[in-house]
């Protein structure tokens, strides 16, 4: 599976005959609203995705904050972002491909087989000195079909809880380190991890610069976690970075299913069981 592209490349198919579609998905948990940045500057011909409603349902209840949309709530979506049946895909952000992700992770589920993230986002574009645009892209609607979204792998709280608790299976949790400790909880009900889960922050997928490490340094990180001999599944806060953690393991060779409730859904249910501290149990 080919996750990234370079801004070279990124840059040299633009000038091409055939561009591939891109997608700005600017979101952050401190500015969720990426419009505003969007248009100050943006990727020549990027088509602005709003990661709140277009890559989440919230009039799902019980799923954490970030229910996934639905086949048919994407296919609208999709076909306003102008994608059509084998248009090639390129998404980006300016929070190190974390927002990114979640929109390269729902393609490649609603089955779009050609879809990049831009390593290094917005901020690795700017730096190469690459041209901006600040006119919103209004493309034609697209004519994409999205049936289902069970092309990549998926758990729910039950299936996380399973594979959590057997010793054939590795549960990774993609939070900063001190929110699988519980040492803080900004955002959900309680504080702490899925117990039997394995502590994976997201950041320690990336360089200083926020491109990802290469293919052998993250194959090193996930191997020591435990991906050579177990099945993978991943959950964060709300199932927008554990995407991120999916890409890092799919560019080191491994696939992994996404828990998309993760800890906001599995934290507001009473009757699951949390614990605390540096190690899994």
């Amino acid at each position: 599976m080919n996750v990234l592209i370079s801004v070279a490349e990124l840059a040299q198919q633009l000038s091409s005959g055939t561009p591939p579609r891109i997608l700005d998905v600017r979101w952050t948990v401190a500015e969720p609203d990426g419009q505003k940045a969007y248009l100050v500057g943006h990727i020549p011909g990027a088509v602005y995705v709003d990661l709140d409603t277009e890559l989440s349902d919230h009039s799902v209840t019980g799923r954490g904050r970030h229910p996934l949309p639905s086949a048919a709530a994407l296919q609208r979506s999709a076909r306003r972002w102008g994608l059509n049946p084998g248009d090639p895909v390129v998404v980006y952000d300016d929070w190190n491909s974390q927002a990114a992700a979640r929109a390269w992770w729902l393609l490649r589920a609603a089955g779009v087989e050609d879809v990049r993230l831009l390593d290094g986002g917005w901020g690795e574009w700017r730096r190469g000195g690459l041209p901006a645009e600040i006119v919103a892209a209004t493309p034609d609607p697209g004519t994409i079909t999205v049936d289902n979204l069970t092309g990549l792998p998926a758990v729910d709280a039950d299936g996380a809880a399973q594979r959590a608790s057997s010793p054939d299976h590795l549960l990774l949790d993609a939070r900063a380190a001190a929110r699988y400790r519980g040492d803080e909880e900004p955002l959900d009900q309680r504080a702490g991890h899925i117990p039997g889960a394995v502590s994976a922050p997201t950041a320690d997928n990336l360089t200083a610069e926020g491109t990802f490490l290469p293919a052998a340094d993250l194959r090193e990180r996930f191997a020591a976690l435990g991906a050579d001999s177990h099945p993978v599944a991943v959950y964060c806060g709300s199932g927008v970075t554990a995407t991120h953690e999916i890409a890092a393991l799919a560019i080191a060779g491994y696939d992994a299913a996404l828990y998309p409730g993760s800890w906001s859904e599995w934290s507001s249910a009473p009757g699951r069981p949390v614990a605390t501290g540096p190690n899994p149990s």
